[in-house]
């Protein structure tokens, strides 16, 4: 029999049916692109891997970004809320992740390939820069990391001061003159409980004195240990140390005092060097370890800019 009750509740009911899907699909809308909101507004979280690129992304005043740095890079002493994470070369992918990075921003020597590749697979951008040895990798490199930042503007005035820089160097080792005429310069790398090394050609500190136009004498590649007497023979006119190993209590010191520690430290473990031109004229002077790392950065020009100072002195005696 009809009856018209009957068909009224089956409208009902499918009206209801029909009003609960189209507010199940508006739901599921909302939540995936709440998904994809979050996506795009999630926080930069910035890791650098080497003390060059960690100088160029405080210089890109991206600082606030960074989540963690390598044992290598110095960060000013306010910057206390930033994990160190182990050297450049060995890092480990537990120590990264756990940290939940965005960005993990080194030199094509930031390692091993297989951490690398962990963080890849876990979906977190990992970019390697080349190393810079020159000027033009050096401002392509401060391009790409302006990109990446999204600090354009800061990167197009860093490099404008960087080219300051570099022709003022380039003035200075003008004055210095020829690469007969001068100073001949030795670079020797201070490590506690190891021999002093001298470093040759392709070494950073190779770098730094070809930029500033000294005369590199160690006539090898790479670093190799030298005796006293050698290096007395070599009769060099200035000598470059790098200290890797400040104690705690030198932290505090000023860099000349520094450097007046290091000197002295120095001719007080090897005393034939105060025979030398060097050790004579007070000529003994210390770089920033961070000047060493990644190749062409700004503590490397800062240190070559002092050091054809010095090397415009040396020629006026």
């Amino acid at each position: 029999m009809f009856n018209p009750s009957h068909v009224f509740n089956r409208q009902v009911s499918s009206k209801c049916l029909l009003l609960s899907a189209s507010l199940l699909l508006t739901f599921n809308v909302s939540a995936h692109e709440g998904v994809h909101a979050d996506v795009d507004t999630q926080e930069a979280r910035l890791v650098s891997a080497g003390a060059g690129v960690t100088e160029l992304v405080l210089a890109l005043e991206a600082g606030d970004e960074l989540v963690a740095v390598d044992s290598t890079s110095i960060l000013p002493p306010s910057m206390t809320k930033i994990d160190k994470l182990g050297y450049h070369r060995m890092l480990s992918a537990e120590g990264i992740l756990a940290l939940t990075p965005t960005l993990v921003l080194g030199t094509d020597a930031m390692g091993p390939e297989t951490t690398l590749e962990v963080l890849r697979s876990a979906d977190v951008e990992v970019i390697q820069l080349p190393t810079a040895n020159d000027r033009p990798q050096l401002l392509s490199n401060i391009d790409t990391m302006g990109k990446l930042l999204g600090r354009q503007a800061q990167a197009k005035q860093l490099k404008l001061k960087l080219q300051a820089s570099l022709d003022g160097i380039a003035a200075k080792k003008k004055q210095v003159g020829s690469a007969e005429k001068a100073p001949k310069i030795l670079f020797m790398l201070l490590q506690a409980d190891r021999p002093a090394r001298v470093g040759g050609e392709g070494t950073a500190a190779d770098i730094i004195i070809k930029l500033a136009g000294g005369n590199n004498i160690a006539d090898f590649s790479g670093y190799k240990s030298l005796s006293q007497e050698g290096i007395l023979s070599l009769q060099p006119d200035l000598i470059l140390i790098s200290n890797r190993s400040h104690d705690q209590a030198e932290t505090s010191m000023s860099d000349a005092d520094k450097a007046a520690s290091d000197a002295a430290k120095v001719l007080n473990a090897m005393p034939l060097l105060a025979h030398t031109p060097a050790g004579q004229n007070n000529k003994i002077r210390s770089i920033k370890p961070q000047a060493l790392l990644g190749g062409l950065g700004l503590s490397a020009i800062e240190a070559a800019d002092k050091l054809a100072s010095d090397l415009i002195e040396i020629n006026r005696y």
